[in-house]
């Protein structure tokens, strides 16, 4: 499977190019995000399924032996204990196609994004605030 390069304008349509066994485990990770984040929106950025509450929350994509799962620099460094049996660099871990997806650290990390994003919500209205 290579590498779609096309535009979507959806995450639907973007799970629907893949073969069925990826779109399984694509739409698997979009509900687990859904059910921990509820109030965050979906869009497509970078060319990829994203889930954005305030700002960027998490993004995801597939690829030819891997799903790439996206929480930011944050996301990664504060489970870098729990990801270090898969690939991982700054800002992304790779969780290899013909392995389950370990939705439980999925959860995790997402619900470590929401209150980091609802933090910084917050001091950037505090900030505000004090600048009138």
């Amino acid at each position: 499977m290579e590498e779609i390069k096309k535009k979507f304008n959806s995450i639907d349509e973007y799970i629907l190019q893949f073969p069925l066994e990826v779109q399984e485990k694509l739409q698997a990770l979009r509900k687990v995000i859904v059910e921990t984040a509820p109030d965050a929106k979906e869009k497509i950025s970078y060319k990829m399924p994203t889930f954005v509450l305030h700002r960027n929350l998490v993004h995801f994509a597939a690829y030819k032996n891997h799903i790439g799962f996206y929480p930011t620099s944050s996301g990664i460094e504060a489970f870098k204990h729990k990801i270090s049996d898969y690939k991982s660099s700054k800002g992304a871990v790779q969780f290899p196609l013909d392995q389950i997806l370990p939705y439980e650290l999925i959860s995790e990390i997402v619900k470590f994004r929401v209150a980091e994003e609802i933090k910084k919500e917050a001091e950037r209205k505090l900030k505000k605030k004090k600048i009138y």
